[in-house]
């Protein structure tokens, strides 16, 4: 509860049915903690407005309105408040700002009339944060015309455009004990590697972090048959065979092992492939990368691994080809808030919505891994009692339990996440919470080209969308949703 508000019987004046319309919200003179409610949420959800960066006294949100008439009021540290700065009007309900979105026209005036009731005469000549501002809709004939010249610039170029001047590729073999590749992982600082078979003499799979999350989650059920000496001793293959015979090859790439017939084989593109076919690969198959592999030609004996495709990579290419011509692609323009795009909290009273998974940092590491196998998702926020941001736990983190084998001296249970969070960090510099660059966040009113280029950057894999000034979590956008949103 935020405290008593306006009668909650008056209604949204906007059409039924209509176009909703983003509209920025401003109020300008400071406070702790800012809400906005009026006749578009019935009075009865508070909406929390953020502090615009570089100037903590001013607040905005972004809201999507139907064209009509609308009445509003600000919640600020406790008082209900109105900016005397806009049109307002004495009514049932107090005092309250007013404003009118027209069905004809496609932006509000910066200015209201004059003859606005309650305008006042004061001048504010410095005044440059508009208080109430529509941005400009979006049309399905401008979503259509961004993401063709997207399928276009993705059709026709190949997966050699994502192979960089020099770099290195490391693969296992899959004879290799898991604890080796475990600790190979860890060492060189990679979440995946594909696995190698020189009996075929080809790339049969991919390991990943999800494979040492089931691992010791295998490890910490005392039905399991895998003892923590089995661990130093079980190859790659063993265990692949062995969680595509128990059913959980759905959470993985399986490989072939001794000739046998596995339902998927290795998911894998070629270097004249296009951006696009690689792209849907990695989404169609649920993947973070896709091995791009060179096929043995008569002077080779072995195929050549290239690269590791991500949808990162890809993401870069489409901001570095666009940089010059934004404006060849309207959606770029739009705050993430007005487009489908992401995971967000779900609003007060919405029924349908999906909870957004978070944690507290004394949650125990096994109630992390658990949600990211459950859930389906490659990462988890890590927030205080308030759903403020302090980190975030992804798959990739639990390599930094293999050092000093920490794997073999914990309990899943007993290890807090903020704990594990540290294994990985220097002795001599403590972690502590937070705001490493590994933790990328972003704001609701931020636009999508500003979005795209924070997620093309390496080992980025998705946003935490937060509430500017309290970085309360309102929800996560990866790499996925971008690319299901700009390929339709």
């Amino acid at each position: 509860m935020f405290g008593s508000g306006p009668d909650t019987r008056h209604e949204s004046g906007g059409l039924p049915g209509s176009i909703l319309v983003p509209t920025r919200f401003v109020w300008p003179y400071g406070g702790r903690r800012v809400l906005l409610s009026g006749s578009f949420t019935r009075w009865v959800e508070h909406i929390p407005m953020s502090p615009i960066e570089g100037c903590p006294t001013v607040f905005q949100v972004v809201w999507n309105l139907s064209p009509g008439y609308h009445q509003y009021k600000f919640f600020v540290d406790g008082e209900w408040r109105h900016d005397e700065q806009q049109p307002f009007v004495n009514g049932n309900y107090g005092v309250v700002n007013t404003i009118f979105l027209s069905g004809e026209r496609d932006m509000v005036p910066t200015a209201f009339p004059s003859e606005a009731p309650g305008r006042t005469n004061m001048d504010v000549d410095n005044d440059v944060y508009m208080r109430v501002e529509a941005i400009p809709r979006l049309s399905a004939a401008d979503v259509e015309v961004s993401r063709h010249r997207i399928s276009v610039f993705l059709s026709t170029h190949t997966a050699y455009d994502l192979l960089p001047e020099s770099g290195k590729v490391i693969a296992l073999d899959i004879n290799l004990p898991v604890k080796q590749a475990f600790h190979v992982l860890y060492e060189q600082g990679i979440p995946v590697a594909p696995l190698w078979d020189f009996s075929r003499g080809q790339f049969v799979g991919v390991l990943t972090a999800l494979d040492f999350i089931l691992i010791l989650r295998e490890l910490g059920n005392h039905g399991s048959n895998l003892t923590e000496e089995e661990l130093e001793t079980h190859t790659i293959a063993a265990w692949k065979e062995a969680a595509w015979k128990e059913g959980k090859s759905h959470l993985n790439i399986p490989i072939d092992v001794d000739g046998s017939s596995y339902p998927r084989s290795l998911i894998h593109a070629g270097p004249y492939d296009s951006l696009k076919e690689v792209a849907l690969k990695i989404l169609q198959n649920k993947v973070a990368t896709v091995p791009i592999v060179q096929p043995s030609s008569q002077d080779e004996s072995f195929p050549q691994l290239l690269h590791l495709a991500s949808l990162s990579g890809i993401l870069k290419c489409i901001c570095r080809h666009f940089r010059h011509s934004s404006s060849s692609l309207p959606i770029l323009q739009q705050p993430i808030c007005a487009i489908p795009l992401g995971t967000w909290v779900p609003k007060i009273g919405d029924p349908i919505g999906r909870p957004l998974a978070m944690l507290g940092p004394n949650a125990s590491l096994s109630a992390a891994l658990s949600l990211l196998v459950q859930a389906e998702v490659s990462s988890v926020p890590i927030v205080d009692d308030n759903d403020s941001l302090l980190d975030i736990y992804s798959r990739s983190d639990i390599t930094a339990l293999a050092k000093d084998k920490a794997y073999a001296q914990i309990s899943l249970d007993e290890m807090s996440i903020h704990q594990a969070l540290q294994l990985g960090q220097d002795a001599n510099s403590p972690r502590g919470f937070f705001n490493g660059p590994r933790c990328q966040m972003c704001l609701r009113s931020d636009p999508l080209h500003k979005v795209m280029e924070r997620l093309a950057n390496p080992g980025v894999r998705r946003l935490v969308i937060v509430e500017a000034g309290s970085k309360r979590v309102e929800g996560i956008i990866s790499l996925s949703d971008v690319f299901r949103f700009l390929l339709g």
